[in-house]
């Protein structure tokens, strides 16, 4: 980034651009609600609705010539403008005003400032609970298997600072699933607080299935690997063959495109087509090898997939989930027509079909589609009932590549509050502690990150409960400093020294 220069504009040209500004993103936020309001049927959403499209409105403009300008007088940057957007321009456009006029500036209600962050807080609580006592963010924790057959384990995780729990209904079964919200229910009781149970449906998670090699083999770069549509059978053409759990995609890729497995621990490129499958030329690897596990994802980034977010699996799952849950969670969701999907079996499957806001929907965001349909998949959401958003990295940084993960976060962020609606922080937080009892120093800072969320999710491992403290310790702390993109100037005392007498 070059240095940075401003040029020298009066506080009228100033005033002049804000104003235009506003009246712009006034008018075209409207007109972007206005076509799509028939979906907005809860009115405690309206208003975030508009602000929404009034804020990607406002980011279709390259802002960052006047935002200096504005840091130049010392009025605000427009950087923590995403939960009011139409009234934090009317504030600068009032204080332009004052400078110009010489006139005694009157600041907007507080009420007014804040609406966006209370209309965020309100409805992070409907949908995940109440804001712990210490802490910004809640944590959210997935329960192992054990979890059915031991409540003291829930009760403890409780204590040591689980806000909600996540079941992932993959795997067990609804005996097990039922035992656990037992536990969660009871342990929750037990302590006068709300623990909401959040089950996450499977989706169509492309998998690999079988293999015809030695698990233990490692693929190196240059190597080829055949992904069939049935069993895998070597040949002496094709040795290295894996079938997929999911084999009607493979028809709809092309040539040239990028297939990865494992959460991208392997990449290849489509070279070839034949009546088995699709040929790939092994590209990305590590040095001494990659093994293809059974099990494990596949990615189709560069492909639009035609196939139903929810599996017959699924659909039986709902039965459960619609009378249990407090949240339910849909993996590969992309269009805003997969959020009426789910609606509208979730409405068959209440005892009034109108109760829909008995249940949150939490949206994952995990693919390239689903980014670039973020604003519709909202609308249509929170337009009829609690709504959130889990930022699933795993999955997506494979879509849309590891370097833009940390940029695409931060948008993600930035459209949610918008909307203010909450987000969960998700996937591979604090792993190592998780996994083996010592987290990682880039781990640390990690989740010192989802401060900017209203959730930290955690996956089961040997050590959560050890996660789950250290987690509650890091937040705890950043609380202190920041909300959301607020930094919060407490007192530093690291350097006290040098200015106490």
């Amino acid at each position: 980034m070059s240095a940075i220069q401003i040029s020298s504009r009066s506080v009228y040209d100033l005033l002049e651009e804000v104003t235009a500004l506003r009246t712009t993103i006034a008018h075209q936020g409207q007109t972007l609600f206005d076509a799509r309001k028939h979906d907005v049927q809860r009115a405690d959403f309206q208003d975030s609705a508009l602000n929404l499209f009034h804020y990607l409105a406002l980011r279709h403009h390259d802002l960052q010539p006047l935002q200096l300008q504005l840091i130049h007088l010392g009025l605000a940057s427009l950087g923590r403008i995403e939960g009011n957007v139409v009234a934090s321009l009317s504030a600068i456009e009032r204080v332009l005003q004052t400078l110009c006029n010489n006139t005694l500036f009157e600041p907007p209600p507080s009420e007014t400032a804040f609406a966006g962050l209370n209309r965020l807080r309100s409805e992070a609580e409907c949908v995940m609970g109440p804001m712990p006592q210490r802490r910004a963010v809640r944590i959210m924790v997935t329960l192992p298997t054990h979890a059915a057959q031991d409540p003291a384990f829930v009760a403890h995780l409780m204590d040591c600072g689980m806000d909600c729990v996540r079941i992932n209904c993959a795997h067990d079964d609804v005996a097990t699933w039922q035992a656990m919200i037992a536990h969660v229910r009871k342990a929750a009781a037990e302590r006068g607080r709300r623990c909401p149970v959040y089950m996450d449906i499977a989706g169509p998670k492309i998998r690999t299935r079988a293999i015809s090699f030695s698990k233990k083999h490692l693929f190196q770069t240059g190597e080829i690997l055949l992904l069939t549509h049935g069993n895998p059978e070597a040949t002496d053409q094709f040795p290295y063959q894996v079938s997929c759990e999911t084999p009607e995609v493979l028809d709809q890729v092309e040539m040239g495109q990028m297939v990865w497995f494992d959460d991208g621990k392997i990449g290849t490129r489509i070279v070839d087509r034949v009546p088995e499958g699709l040929v790939l030329r092994i590209e990305k690897a590590s040095p001494e090898g990659t093994q293809v596990r059974l099990r494990k994802g596949i990615n189709f980034p560069d492909t639009k997939l035609n196939i139903s977010p929810l599996t017959a699996k699924d659909l039986k799952d709902l039965d459960f989930i619609a009378r249990h849950a407090d949240m339910v969670g849909y993996s590969f969701v992309q269009v805003a027509d997969d959020i009426s999907l789910l609606q509208h079996e979730l409405a068959q499957r209440m005892d009034d079909p109108a109760h829909l806001e008995q249940i949150a929907i939490i949206a994952k965001i995990e693919t390239k589609l689903a980014v670039s349909n973020l604003p519709e998949l909202i609308v249509r959401g929170a337009g009829r009932q609690p709504f959130g958003v889990m930022i699933a990295r795993g999955d997506l940084a494979v879509e849309i590549g590891f370097e833009r993960l940390a940029e695409m976060q931060e948008e993600i962020l930035w459209i949610c509050e918008a909307a203010r609606v909450p987000v969960i922080w998700a996937t591979q937080v604090l792993e190592s502690i998780t996994k083996h009892g010592i987290p990682s120093r880039a781990e640390i800072t990690d989740s010192a990150s989802g401060i900017q969320a209203e959730c930290v999710m955690l996956n089961k491992g040997d050590y959560i409960a050890e996660a789950v403290k250290t987690l509650d310790d890091v937040l705890t702390r950043m609380t202190r400093h920041q909300y959301k993109k607020f930094n919060m100037l407490e007192a530093l005392h690291s350097w006290e020294r040098y200015v106490c007498d």
